[in-house]
C-alpha cells in the first residue's frame, strides 16, 4: 500500500495559468514582496487541534464502504479474510525524524487512541508492532518508484524489505494476521507531506488496505483531497476495533455485525437516507492516473483527462468524481487554454456546490481560479474567490494549500490598493509556508510565483 505521488498539487500555479506574456510580470518582484525573501523565515507553524466532522452519511452506505475498504485491494484483489492488530500496537521510530516529525507522529497517535480507541502508543526500545523508518525519498523511490511513502507487511526496515522483496510474506494478498508492518516515510519533504504520509500509511496499518475513489470524505482515496484522518475515517477504524469484530472473519460474517456495530457507534448515521454511488470503473481510474502521473506526455496526459470528463459524463455522475475530472483537465489546458480552463474549474465548482460537505474540494480549485483573476488584475473578484478557502484549509489542517490562499489573499488586497493589509497578511503566510513547504528555497520560490501573477502594469 502507498501514496501516490500522483496528487492534487498546488505548487506551479503560475506555470499552470497559462496567460499571455504580456499579462506577466517582466520579472521584477515588488519592493515588498523582494524583502520577504530577504528576510530571514519565520518558524514553521503547526496546527494543534483537530475538529473533524462525523460522517454526513447512511450507516448502511458506510457499511458498504467498510466492506469494500478492508475486503479489497487498491488493484482489486479480493481478499479472503478481515484482518486487524489482535493486541496493543507499539509504534517504533527509526531513521533520522526531526522534533516536528515526531510531534506529529505523537499527536496522530494520540487521535487514533481518543477518536478511534486503537490502542497504540510510541516505544522507544524494544519490540514493536509497527515500525515507521524515515528514510531519503531517493530510498523510497528505490523500492516502489511511484510511491511517496508505503507501508509493507512483516518487515521492520527496507533492508529486510529488499531481502523478502518476493516472498509471501509481503504479499498483503497473502495475509491472514497482523503481527509486525513497516512504515517508510520521507524525511527530505515538506512537514506536511511527511505528516500525510504518516496518517494515511498508519491508518492502513491499522485499518483497511484499499482506497476508494467514490469517497469524497476520506484519507483513504487516492485523489489526497483529504490529508489528515476525518471523522469518517476514524468511525472506520473505530468500528474496526469493534469487540464484534476479529481476524479471520469473513466478508459475510463481518457484513453480519456492521449494521449493529455502525447504530452504536454513529447514531445520527441510522436516520440518513442511504445514497449509494455507483463504483469507480477501472476506465477512468486509468484516465486519471495518465492525467496525473509520470511517464506520459503532455498530449498523453491532457487526452487522458478529457477522456476522464467523458466518461464521468457519459457515466451520469453528479457527485465530486465529476467535478475532479473537470480539474484535472483544467489543469491539463491551463498553459495553453485558460479560459476553457477556468469554464473547467467552474463547472466543477457548480458540480461540488451541489453536495454536502464538499467545502475542502471546493478550496482545492479556487485558488487558481483566484488566481486567474489576480493576472487580469481583477483585485475583488479574486478576493471573492479566495476568501472561502482560509477557513477550509484551516479546518482540513492543510497548510500547502493555506498559505498559497493567504498569499494570493495578499496580491488582490496590494491590487485593491489595501497595502498594509496585504503586507500583514504576507508575512503571516510564511509560518504555514515553511510547514506547509519546507525549505527557505521552497517557500521563496512560492512566493515569487504568487507575485508574478500580477499583470506588468499593476
Amino acid at each position: 500500500m502507498r501514496r501516490s505521488t500522483t496528487v492534487l498539487a498546488l505548487c506551479s500555479i503560475v506555470a499552470a495559468c497559462g496567460l499571455p506574456a504580456g499579462q506577466m510580470q517582466s520579472g521584477a518582484t515588488p519592493a515588498s514582496r523582494a524583502a520577504l525573501n530577504d528576510r530571514t523565515l519565520p518558524p514553521a507553524k503547526v496546527f494543534t487541534s483537530s475538529s473533524p466532522q462525523p460522517p454526513q452519511r447512511s450507516n448502511r452506505d458506510i457499511a458498504r464502504d467498510f466492506l469494500d475498504l478492508h475486503f479489497q485491494l487498491e488493484g482489486g484483489t479480493v481478499l479472503p479474510v478481515f484482518t486487524r492488530f489482535e493486541r496493543p500496537v507499539r509504534v517504533h521510530v527509526t531513521g533520522r525524524p526531526s522534533q516536528i516529525f515526531l510531534k506529529d507522529l505523537d499527536r496522530l497517535l494520540a487521535r487514533l487512541r481518543q477518536e478511534a480507541g486503537v490502542s497504540i502508543k510510541r516505544v522507544t526500545t524494544g519490540p514493536a508492532e509497527i515500525t515507521v523508518q524515515a528514510v531519503s525519498s531517493r530510498d523510497i523511490h528505490r523500492a516502489l518508484p511511484q510511491a511517496a511513502c508505503f507501508v509493507v507487511p512483516n518487515v521492520g526496515s527496507l533492508a529486510e524489505l529488499r531481502r523478502k522483496r518476493r516472498s509471501p510474506q509481503t504479499d498483503w494478498s497473502r495475509l491472514r494476521s497482523r503481527e509486525r508492518l513497516a512504515v517508510f516515510v520521507p524525511i527530505d519533504v515538506s512537514p506536511q507531506e511527511a505528516r500525510d504520509c504518516l496518517h494515511e500509511e498508519l491508518a492502513q496499518a491499522v485499518g483497511p488496505l484499499n482506497d476508494l475513489y467514490r469517497l469524497s470524505d476520506s484519507v483513504f482515496n487516492d485523489d489526497n483531497v483529504h490529508t489528515v484522518l476525518t471523522g469518517f475515517d476514524m468511525l472506520v477504524l473505530r468500528a474496526s476495533y469493534a469487540p464484534e469484530l476479529h481476524t479471520g472473519m469473513s466478508r459475510s460474517e463481518v457484513a453480519a455485525q456492521l449494521p449493529q456495530i455502525l447504530a452504536r457507534l454513529n447514531p445520527a448515521g441510522e436516520s440518513i437516507a442511504a445514497r449509494p454511488l455507483p463504483a469507480t470503473p477501472r476506465s477512468w481510474i486509468a484516465a486519471i492516473e495518465t492525467a496525473l502521473g509520470p511517464g506520459s506526455s503532455l498530449g498523453m496526459r491532457k487526452r487522458a483527462a478529457n477522456q476522464a470528463v467523458i466518461l464521468a459524463r457519459n457515466a451520469g455522475w453528479s457527485d465530486h468524481r465529476r467535478a475532479y475530472s473537470h480539474y484535472v483537465l483544467g489543469r491539463m489546458i491551463q498553459a495553453d487554454e485558460p479560459d476553457l480552463a477556468q469554464r473547467h474549474f467552474q463547472t466543477a465548482l457548480n458540480v461540488l456546490r451541489a453536495q454536502r460537505g464538499s467545502a475542502l474540494h471546493q478550496a482545492i480549485i479556487n485558488p487558481r481560479m483566484a488566481a486567474y483573476q489576480i493576472a487580469r488584475g481583477d483585485g475583488a473578484a479574486a478576493l471573492e474567490q479566495i476568501t472561502p478557502t482560509l477557513a477550509a484549509a484551516n479546518r482540513s489542517e492543510n497548510a500547502a494549500l493555506l498559505a498559497t490562499a493567504m498569499l494570493i489573499k495578499a496580491e488582490a488586497l496590494d491590487l485593491l490598493g489595501q497595502f498594509a493589509t496585504a503586507n500583514t497578511v504576507r508575512l503571516d503566510s510564511l509560518g504555514w509556508a515553511r510547514y506547509g513547504f519546507g525549505p527557505d528555497w521552497a517557500v521563496q520560490s512560492k512566493i515569487r510565483e504568487v507575485a508574478e501573477l500580477r499583470p506588468s502594469d499593476n
